[in-house]
């Protein structure tokens, strides 16, 4: 099974603020979507809870919540204590490729054990609260990119890119 890691971050890797996207790209969340449907995603408990109740649990998609909170609830979810086990439910259901949405703890432990990134690259520096992890460029091969152009519904500039581990 293939582990990848989906994200959209700024230059200063910020991810999130408050809880939420600092940032309205209209363009990543449908390319987000796109990716991640028909696939098993794997969240910590404050992404999930950051995702506005009328889209959860993300459609088109088995939602697997890790949280060290064994009472947690998340409705038409698996509830799991750990990535790994995450992992292994989406394995044994035979997915071919589990992508990590977030947050910040569960990309961290996520790293060391992806095969590809997903990253959409915003060209800007913004505040925020939360992190993606610094990527040692010279473990990844960059496969792909395309660039958007910021627009009258996208206040800055991105580019989606995939990388690949090398081995």
């Amino acid at each position: 099974m293939i582990v990848s890691l989906i994200a959209a971050l700024t230059q200063n890797r910020v991810i999130g603020k408050n809880n939420d996207l600092p940032w309205h790209l209209p363009d990543d969340m449908k390319y987000f979507m796109n990716t991640t449907k028909k696939h098993h995603v794997v969240m910590g408990r404050k992404n999930y809870e950051s995702i506005p109740e009328k889209f959860r649990p993300l459609p088109n998609r088995q939602n697997i919540v890790v949280s060290r909170n064994i009472n947690f609830q998340a409705p038409q979810c698996i509830v799991t204590d750990s990535l790994e086990k995450a992992m292994t439910i989406a394995n044994e259901a035979g997915e071919k490729e589990l992508f990590v949405i977030g947050g910040a703890e569960i990309y961290h432990l996520a790293m060391p054990l992806a095969d590809r990134l997903y990253l959409t690259e915003i060209a800007a520096t913004l505040e925020g609260d939360t992190y993606f992890p610094a990527v040692d460029k010279s473990q990844w091969r960059e496969v792909s990119r395309v660039n958007h152009d910021a627009d009258n519904r996208h206040l800055f500039a991105f580019d989606f890119v995939q990388y690949q581990k090398k081995n």
